[in-house]
């Protein structure tokens, strides 16, 4: 559940999301499990979504992550090669002088496909432009040719109300990537600026999708499959590219699902329903549910709390799973705070075999009182082997 620790909120008595919300379902599994509180990353540490779920899925983020960029072009498909930079982006409005009036233009929905096609393919000094829309407001940039350095600044000023940045190279072998990224993104305005997708948003008064703003630079990172590591065949059901690109790249298979939008119209329903099924093929499998990070991010503690509730009457048909269950997060996005925090997760493991503590409620304060402790994202799938009797005994 994408961002679903809190902090308390005095909107809401003083309590955080989870301990307001009706949690019927969770609270149920909460009864029957074993719970904990858990660092995604490290005590301290403010995860991303990407660290988060390498850590949660076994992987040492400080090993293995290269930026966010090689995640979310894995997620839509991209097939990367060696040398390949890749940026995660967002189309976004800006005004004439390029100062940002909204990093996500309006959560843009149509029209993304028309306006990713206009500047993809383009070559800039001999380097090739690859652009692809992922979900909303989100795309992919992978640059692709001779001696490029992922070691860049960001474009995105990841604020509203400020001028876009320049790339600046953060070591000698990147100045020249910093000044093809650059041109780029002048080129993307000159050409999105008058796009046919924007003039009809603007006159129906939205913020036009006029600028492409990338972060998050990457090269292909390496990585041992999810089967290699534990000999566990493997499937992600996720809305958004990130998820999708992490879990691709771990060598899981990648299960669509219709109305899994990864925003908050997404049909959580049927995610539960394909990822029951999916258990009489694979191990294991991740289900990962956006929206509760989309209302933590705006701020939206209402929003938050019904998104909650959404989920967890979602959750029904798994009371009747005969299987281990894990309930947690991979990050905190407290409503207040409107990004993420280091704040620990709650979590709750339930199925046969697992130690039943006294907790009743899934919550943040709740679940830190159980058996698990509080552990962190790495130690998960260790955890969860164990539990599944497939650990190996380490010495004699």
């Amino acid at each position: 559940m994408d961002g679903i620790g809190d902090r308390p909120d005095d909107r809401i008595e003083g309590k955080t999301v989870l301990q307001y919300a009706t949690m019927k379902n969770l609270d149920g599994f909460a009864k029957k499990g074993m719970n904990g509180i858990m660092d995604p990353i490290a005590p301290g540490i403010v995860p991303g979504s990407d660290t988060a779920h390498l850590a949660l899925l076994g992987y040492n983020p400080y090993e293995v992550y290269t930026g966010r960029g090689p995640f979310e072009a894995a997620g839509i498909g991209i097939k990367l090669k060696e040398g390949d930079v890749a940026f995660r982006c967002n189309f976004a409005a800006v005004d004439e002088k390029l100062v940002v009036k909204d990093r996500r233009a309006g959560r843009i929905k149509q029209g993304t496909n028309e306006l990713a096609k206009a500047v993809d393919g383009m070559k800039i000094d001999d380097v090739e432009i690859i652009f692809k829309e992922a979900v909303e407001h989100r795309g992919v940039l992978v640059l692709r040719g001779k001696a490029l350095s992922s070691n860049l600044s960001d474009v995105d000023p990841h604020s509203n109300n400020i001028r876009i940045h320049e790339s600046k190279p953060l070591s000698v072998d990147a100045k020249r990537t910093a000044d093809i990224l650059n041109k780029f993104v002048k080129e993307s305005y000159a050409i999105l600026k008058n796009h046919p997708v924007n003039i009809k948003r603007n006159r129906n008064n939205l913020p036009p999708a006029n600028i492409i703003l990338p972060r998050g630079a990457g090269i292909f990172p390496r990585m041992r499959s999810m089967d290699e590591k534990y000999r566990l065949s493997s499937a992600c059901i996720a809305g958004i590219s990130l998820v999708k690109g992490v879990c691709r790249l771990a060598g899981m298979n990648i299960i669509d699902v219709k109305g899994a939008t990864g925003g908050v119209d997404t049909n959580i329903d049927a995610k539960i329903k394909v990822a029951m099924s999916a258990l009489n093929k694979y191990d294991f499998v991740v289900v990962n549910i956006k929206a509760p990070d989309l209302f933590g991010h705006d701020g939206d503690v209402s929003g938050k709390v019904k998104m909650a509730e959404k989920i967890d009457k979602a959750l029904e048909p798994l009371k009747e799973l005969d299987c281990l269950k894990i309930f947690t997060a991979d990050h905190s996005t407290p409503v207040t705070v409107k990004n993420h925090s280091a704040d620990p997760v709650p979590i709750t493991i339930t199925g046969k075999s697992v130690r039943v503590d006294d907790v009743k409620n899934f919550d943040e304060i709740s679940c830190a009182k159980g058996a698990l402790c509080r552990i962190q994202g790495m130690g998960l799938m260790n955890i969860a082997r164990d539990l599944t009797n497939r650990s190996e005994k380490f010495g004699a």
